[in-house]
């Protein structure tokens, strides 16, 4: 029977009953979940709080981070209760939200990954005009931009699929996704499906090509350049370069997950579902962090200030303490 989607509850096949499985897979899920947000805020406040990393290039990484809570916090709360509850059921417009969030996470990434290779094209290949292109103002612009268009686009595709009518109630998934929730209709959705196609091409395919483009330019301006310019365009672009190349190969296997998740094994359909979420968004300030001299130098720097100023603090207390036993004598 078809019914209209208010107020219908979805049930997860994918998770097996409670058990001993279950608890250790929700242990490690919420360890890897409290050190995404971990390295996440970390990173966001070493940025805020070093305002020699005021600059186009960590700022854009302070978003990429924002941007990773969102697709973990949208996912592995909701995989973490399943994991552990005896009826594994989501509410249809939770499931519609979920599937909104996990979008934008992706699309975002995707585009604030493209404006970081933005960023060091110019940086590599215009150096002298690096600062008159990369003005606060266009920054701003950018990232409006980037927030914006994904969001209002993605906004549509979620209403045109929460439009469906539901006839089938079970998602073989570990959450939900666009694909799953139209496929528990048995109205055909055309236009979904073409408007789907568009944002691919839209925020997939072009900024992929871009990003190569990019890197193409990237490598002709530094095999003219010296070897010291070679050495610092690489330690540059390294961190970059390990980020996109990670974010893509997560997104391919999401889309291998969604589209092929039936003629495989129930351990790599876990594996791929949960790789476009978990992975990219706990490597991503790791990356940094190690391989950016800059991030790991303020990092230590805050650290040192903040164990100096405790050790000032308790040894001023130690001399007040002292003062006073003294004049109690």
């Amino acid at each position: 029977m078809i019914l209209p989607s208010l107020n219908i509850t979805l049930i997860f096949t994918s998770y097996g009953p409670p058990g001993a499985l279950n608890y250790g897979v929700f242990l490690i899920s919420l360890a890897v979940y409290l050190t995404t947000v971990f390295a996440n805020v970390t990173l966001m406040l070493v940025i805020c709080l070093d305002t020699s990393l005021h600059k186009p290039m960590y700022i854009f990484l302070f978003n990429l981070a924002i941007n990773g809570l969102i697709g973990s916090s949208a996912v592995l709360p909701k995989i973490m209760e399943n994991l552990v509850d005896e009826l594994k059921d989501i509410l249809h417009t939770d499931c519609i939200l979920q599937v909104f969030f996990i979008n934008v996470y992706g699309t975002c990434a995707y585009a604030i990954l493209t404006l970081m290779a933005y960023d060091r094209y110019v940086s590599i290949c215009k150096p002298l005009q690096y600062h008159n292109i990369m003005t606060p103002a266009k920054i701003r612009l950018l990232l409006f931009i980037v927030y914006c268009v994904p969001i209002c686009t993605l906004a549509v595709q979620v209403y045109l699929t929460s439009r469906l009518p539901v006839c089938r109630y079970t998602i073989n998934k570990l959450f939900c996704d666009n694909l799953a929730v139209v496929n528990l209709s048995c109205v055909k959705n055309t236009w979904g499906d073409l408007y789907g196609i568009c944002l691919v091409i839209a925020f997939v395919v072009l900024p992929l090509i871009f990003v190569i483009l990019s890197y193409v330019q990237i490598l002709f301006v530094s095999l003219k350049a010296s070897v010291n310019a070679r050495k610092k365009a690489l330690k540059t672009c390294t961190p970059h370069l390990i980020t996109f190349i990670n974010f893509s190969l997560a997104s391919l296997f999401s889309v291998i997950y969604n589209r092929f998740n039936f003629s495989l094994s129930k351990e790599v359909n876990v594996f791929m579902s949960i790789h476009f979420i978990l992975i990219p968004p706990l490597l991503h300030p790791l990356i940094y962090g190690i391989r950016t001299k800059e991030i790991s130098n303020s990092l230590k720097k805050i650290l040192q200030r903040r164990i100096l100023a405790l050790g000032f603090n308790l040894k001023t207390e130690q001399m007040c303490n002292d003062a006073l036993f003294i004049s109690t004598k």
